[in-house]
């Protein structure tokens, strides 16, 4: 998933851009997968007539509403959340309708490390703690693929500006 090229700085390139891993939409495929298999035996176990047509709309009108918040929900913050590392700033973005962003600088990030556990390691991911010096001290991205991967090639990125490139920018 490419960064617009519209949001970055002149000169400023990005070194990495990742999302969660797919495994944080198991929980709501499971979800939809159960709420689909109940809506579809109560329909079939309610009486013909009328009023089992009014209670097989509102199994489905129930169903609906739980396939939106707890299927289409996770599945869209999924698809319109996003973590880049330029080589000027780290950006994390999310939202759809109404947007949230958080931007550090990549010159004030004084580290960043990874912690994969047994899950995390079975699907190739774990999560990256940026850590800086302001008043939030650390962010914690959860479920980054290829975890590892990514973390070489952001701290590759602060020696390189801690060498001397890009010395005076600021990530704005």
């Amino acid at each position: 998933m490419p960064f617009p090229e519209k949001l970055l700085n002149q000169g400023e390139h990005v070194v990495v851009s990742t999302r969660t891993h797919v495994k944080e939409l198991f929980g709501a495929t499971l979800t939809l997968l159960v709420v689909l298999a109940a809506a579809v035996t109560a329909s079939v176990l309610l009486p013909g007539g009328s009023s089992g047509d009014v209670g097989r709309i509102a199994v489905w009108v129930v169903a609906a509403v739980l396939l939106v918040w707890f299927v289409l929900r996770p599945l869209v913050v999924w698809l319109t959340t996003t973590y880049t590392f330029t080589n000027r700033r780290f950006i994390k973005r999310s939202g759809f309708i109404a947007k949230e962003g958080r931007t550090i600088p990549l010159n004030r990030i004084s580290g960043v490390d990874f912690e994969i556990g047994v899950i995390d390691r079975i699907f190739g991911c774990g999560t990256l703690v940026v850590s800086d010096a302001s008043e939030l001290g650390r962010v914690e991205l959860h479920d980054i693929p290829r975890v590892e991967q990514v973390q070489l090639m952001v701290s590759e990125e602060l020696h390189r500006l801690s060498l001397g490139g890009d010395r005076a920018d600021d990530g704005t």
